[in-house]
């Protein structure tokens, strides 16, 4: 499936109010903040693009993290910044925008959204632009392929491997490009990349093994054949200087861990629990 570049917005189930106090909405959190509501009164309150809403940057699909089904988009990053803007009595609203944006901080810069979630490794390149969550996921590389394919890069040589476009996947298959003499062929999305290896179009695909496995899980004709330890996580991104909204979602997901809320999404769209 085929993602436009251009924007959407897909609103998603509201979070439940929580009832929070709203004195002193027109405080903000730093002087580049902007016109929006705050969720609670006092110095430390978290300022939003818009009142009521937590407005959140991600390119769609990118399963099990993020994806539509039934007219909704879903994942498990979705239920995990819910539980952000439950905390924070506001609705969580998906805005669909080229990842590029996104990972190089234009997006939160030019107020497009106010979190982008967005199955996002936590980089030095990208920490000058954007500040990080905690870590939420632990990720790896993986080669995919039809069965019976190519098992390594360097049964690619001569051949070509897809690559998604701006992501670690990118940078890792590029930096072991000349060693195993393969080609590589860039792809605006996840979707796009999967659906050339399955069509022929290219020989292989590296990419995140949590999106991959998944697209394994539901294409028997395809296989992982290789994983390459990177030692990657995930963190949220949020702009420079929100030093409020960092804080609450930090809070909420230490809170969700403690708690046992992470393994129950973790579960739910993994499968298992979490290696501890």
């Amino acid at each position: 499936m085929a993602r436009r570049p251009t924007l959407k917005v897909l609103a998603l189930l509201p979070a439940l109010a929580l009832g929070l106090a709203t004195a002193g909405c027109a405080e903000k959190i730093d002087s580049g903040a902007p016109a929006g509501g705050s969720t609670s009164g006092g110095a430390s309150a978290v300022q939003l693009i818009e009142s009521g809403k937590l407005k959140v940057c991600t390119h769609l699909p990118y399963k099990p993290f993020q994806f539509s089904e039934g007219g909704k988009t879903v994942g498990f990053d979705v239920d995990l910044v819910d539980l952000i803007a439950k905390d924070l009595g506001a609705t969580q609203e998906i805005v669909d925008t080229p990842f590029e944006g996104s990972q190089s901080g234009e997006d939160l810069n030019t107020r497009k959204c106010d979190l982008v979630a967005a199955g996002m490794t936590i980089t030095d390149v990208r920490k000058k632009n954007l500040d990080f969550t905690d870590p939420y996921f632990e990720a790896t590389q993986v080669l995919m392929v039809k069965k019976g394919g190519p098992k390594t890069l360097a049964d690619l040589k001569g051949k070509k491997l897809g690559v998604q476009q701006a992501t670690t996947g990118e940078e890792y298959a590029t930096k072991n490009k000349d060693a195993n003499g393969y080609d590589t062929v860039q792809f605006e999305d996840l979707a796009l990349e999967l659906t050339a290896v399955k069509t022929g179009q290219i020989d292989a695909a590296i990419n995140d093994n949590g999106v991959i496995l998944d697209f394994v899980k539901d294409n028997p004709d395809t296989e992982v054949t290789a994983q390459f330890q990177t030692g990657e996580q995930y963190g949220f991104g949020i702009r420079k200087g929100n030093a409020a909204l960092l804080a609450k979602a930090n809070e909420v997901l230490a809170k969700a861990k403690s708690s046992g809320e992470y393994d129950k999404v973790y579960e739910k769209w993994f499968g298992k629990k979490p290696t501890k």
